[in-house]
């Protein structure tokens, strides 16, 4: 058996090195067996144990081995041969992170099952997508048995059955002939970069992107910003190293960060054969320093560090942005000349933050932006197989249906569906359309998520079809319904997978009932790009609502809170309970909850926990929520539900003194809690009758909820000075003082109000 493995693992990487493309060789059967085949492969075949990486639960090589947890390690670095071990189960984002690291020529090695029984086997994965009331006996195979019939069906895919001692497939291709190589990208007229950085591109993208580099040498004060995108293997790491090393050959200092140093490994090799070229190299790579005769300086620094250092370097290269949270690129964003590499299609497993929420701060900010997009491949030939088949299998490059087809789409022309599992896993147009509108729209959708939605047990999916094309999409998860065990053990400080709001409701704010209520979450809805601001997704929520609402408790969402989307939720007839304390990593936004109560038990929970919220949000102002855009505050409160407004518990002296402060010589500084009562309940019942502007009311938010100082908010809404900020404060709470002052209120306003 072993020779003719090793004949046929031969075979496969001879090809591979030929046509320049990555093969795939599954090695399916008893783990000891599949063992003994690999080391006799690897044994066999000219690849440096140095570039082998053994991706799986035990270090049984001689090679470097990661867990599938720790796969993000190889992100931005390329090997010969990467094996991974899906015995003890798979993540579907591990796997999609160690195809993008084979390199042109190279095998990945898969170890699994014998591929009939593998659908069956649930490791460690299936166990997380087992959340309670569920167990893992309820998880389905469905993933694992589309990922083998993509595995059978694609070009480049050797299969051995190492039960049957029988090469299923040997993967062979037989590709043509490779052309010579291609011609030098030619330097654009009046590069400043040396021409040596572009005689060392290997595309003509490429040389395009290193071009857009130049413009981070512009003069003038205005920031400049830089964005590559590509998928896996087009060279934006090597274009962003070559720009590197033309900075420092000039003298210039270049700060590069990225999720972790090896990560960045590519930017420094580049640079240094650059700089060795221009023969102005100092120092050494290894440590990730790089200096020039020109006193020039690439050096790497982790994203928190380089968050504190933006100030010193003249160039700042992020690689692999799409890795790092929203939060992070946002500060980086304080960088006045500044370049993002990004791979796109979810290699990073983490989804698609960059592109779907970071993109937008980035339009918002002064930053110039030059875009490139690297479509050529580098590390391997154009139509490589082991690509092909990973976009098929992991769904990267879903997409839903193209405009022309969805384009008359209205609430009163979609039908609503039922996306049923089997029904996905029997149509596949129908699973791309539905998964890729995910993708697209959400900055969290990964691979994983593919896996959850054909296996998970508590996940449900609905949709709106128009025409039948997919236009409106919404992931769901049942939650609650927890036992007595259960809501103990949360509220003690225990963990239970998929049960968010539960969660969050127990642990964090101490009501162990929480859990008994069923609810319905809804983890992601998304419409078409093409269609929004239709109601199509109004229209899928209530019918949505018109389905469950016999049989839940309550329906609720979690998200990352912008005044737009809160009021969408609003609008739908969801309502803020709470708002967490810390910035999500992925959104970089403060996320809310919000709960639509659908039965007398749902509408328990729901409105002893609105009360909670509105009587401590003044309170978190001033501490956590310290930052939260004052937009955002004022959204908020609006979303609370009315009937959670606190009474007004003033005193006729605080009274006196909030109207003593609006109308009179008083000051807001010696008492600012009356006020803070005060602006939440009008934030709150926003009363028809009270007519503040947009300028004011975040005037309420940042000085008497936040506590900021005045010069800070002077500057930022434009006031002409302290004074005149100190006074439309004043000026603010007037009507304030109008609608809910009481007796003793109104007595000190007419005291001054006609002086």
């Amino acid at each position: 058996m072993d020779v003719d493995v090793v004949e046929l693992a031969e075979s496969l990487f001879a090809e591979a090195t030929r046509a320049n493309e990555r093969r795939l060789l599954v090695l399916a059967g008893d783990r000891e067996r599949g063992y003994d085949a690999l080391e006799s492969v690897l044994d066999a075949l000219p690849i440096p144990i140095t570039e082998t990486t053994l991706v799986g639960p035990e270090d049984r090589l001689r090679c470097e081995q990661l867990p599938q947890a720790n796969a993000g390690d190889l992100l931005g670095t390329t090997r010969d041969a990467v094996v991974l071990d899906a015995h003890d189960g798979l993540r579907p984002n591990a796997l999609g992170k160690v195809v993008g690291a084979v390199d042109g020529g190279g095998l990945l090695i898969l170890l699994t099952p014998p591929l009939e029984e593998w659908p069956d086997r649930r490791g460690e994965f299936s166990e997380s997508v087992a959340v309670p009331p569920f167990s893992l006996s309820d998880v389905t195979g469905r993933f694992r048995e589309r990922l083998v019939e993509t595995l059978r069906a694609h070009r480049g895919i050797a299969i051995v059955d190492l039960e049957s001692n029988r090469v299923v497939d040997d993967g062979s291709t037989d590709p043509a002939p490779r052309l010579g190589d291609p011609a030098t990208p030619t330097p654009p007229l009046n590069a400043r970069f040396p021409t040596a950085a572009y005689e060392a591109c290997l595309t003509d993208d490429q040389a395009d992107a290193v071009e857009a580099f130049e413009s981070l040498l512009e003069d003038g004060d205005e920031p400049r910003a830089v964005v590559l995108e590509a998928d896996r293997g087009r060279g934006k790491s090597s274009a962003a190293g070559l720009a590197a090393g033309a900075f420092a050959a000039a003298g210039k200092r270049v700060l590069v960060t990225a999720p972790e140093s090896r990560n960045a490994a590519e930017i420094f090799d580049r640079a240094e054969e650059l700089c060795e070229t221009l023969a102005g190299r100092t120092g050494t790579v290894e440590s990730n320093h790089i200096e020039t005769a020109a006193g020039g300086r690439i050096h790497f620094l982790e994203p928190a560090d380089a968050v504190d250092y933006l100030g010193s370097p003249d160039v700042v290269v992020v690689d692999e942005a799409a890795a790092l949270p929203v939060s992070v690129l946002e500060s980086l964003l304080e960088a006045d000349r500044i370049a993002f590499a990004t791979t796109v299609h979810g290699y990073e497993g983490a989804g698609r933050g960059f592109s779907v929420r970071f993109r937008d701060r980035l339009a918002d900010s002064d930053h110039e932006v030059v875009d490139r997009t690297l479509v050529e491949p580098v590390r391997y030939a154009a139509g490589d197989p082991l690509e092909v088949w990973a976009f098929r299998a992991l769904l990267l490059d879903a997409r839903p249906p193209v405009e022309q087809l969805v384009a008359d789409a209205t609430p009163e022309s979609v039908t609503y569906r039922r996306l049923e599992p089997n029904a996905l896993l029997a149509d596949e147009s129908l699973l791309r359309e539905a998964f890729g509108l995910l993708v697209l729209a959400h900055y969290r959708t990964e691979p994983n998520d593919l896996a959850r939605l054909l296996d998970a047990p508590n996940l449900e999916a609905r949709a709106l079809l128009h025409d039948g094309r997919v236009v409106s999409v919404a992931l769901l998860a049942r939650e609650g319904n927890l036992s007595p065990e259960t809501r103990s053990m949360l509220y003690e400080g225990g963990r239970v997978r998929g049960n968010m709001l539960p969660d969050i409701l127990t642990s964090q704010l101490r009501d162990e009932s929480a859990g008994d209520p069923a609810g319905l979450r809804v983890i992601r809805i998304a419409t078409h790009h093409a269609v929004r601001s239709r109601g199509l997704g109004s229209r899928l929520l209530e019918r949505i609502r018109g389905e469950f609402s016999g049989s839940v408790d309550w329906l609720g969402t979690g998200f990352g809170a912008t005044p737009a989307l809160l009021e969408f939720w609003r609008e739908n007839g969801y309502r803020t309970i709470h708002l967490s304390t810390t910035r999500n990593d992925a959104s970089g936004e403060y996320s809310a909850l919000m709960l639509a109560p659908t039965t007398g038990a749902g509408t328990e929970l729901h409105d002893r926990h609105a009360d909670w919220f509105a009587r401590r949000f003044a309170a978190l102002c001033t501490d956590a929520l310290s930052n939260l855009d004052p937009d955002v505050a004022r959204a908020v409160l609006r979303t609370v539900d009315d009937a959670a407004t606190p009474s007004l518990e003033l005193s006729d002296h605080d009274w006196r003194v909030v109207a003593g402060a609006a109308y009179g010589p008083g000051l807001f500084d010696v008492d600012p809690g009356p006020f803070r009562q005060l602006i939440v309940r009008y934030g709150i019942e926003k009363p028809a009758d009270v007519d503040l502007t947009d300028r004011e009311e975040r005037l309420l938010v940042l000085r008497a909820l936040q506590g900021r100082d005045l010069a800070t908010i002077a500057d930022r809404l434009e006031y002409h000075s302290t004074g005149h900020c100190m006074r439309a404060l004043g000026d603010a709470v007037r009507p304030l003082v109008d609608r809910y002052g009481s007796a003793a209120a109104l007595e000190e306003r007419s005291r001054f109000a006609d002086e």
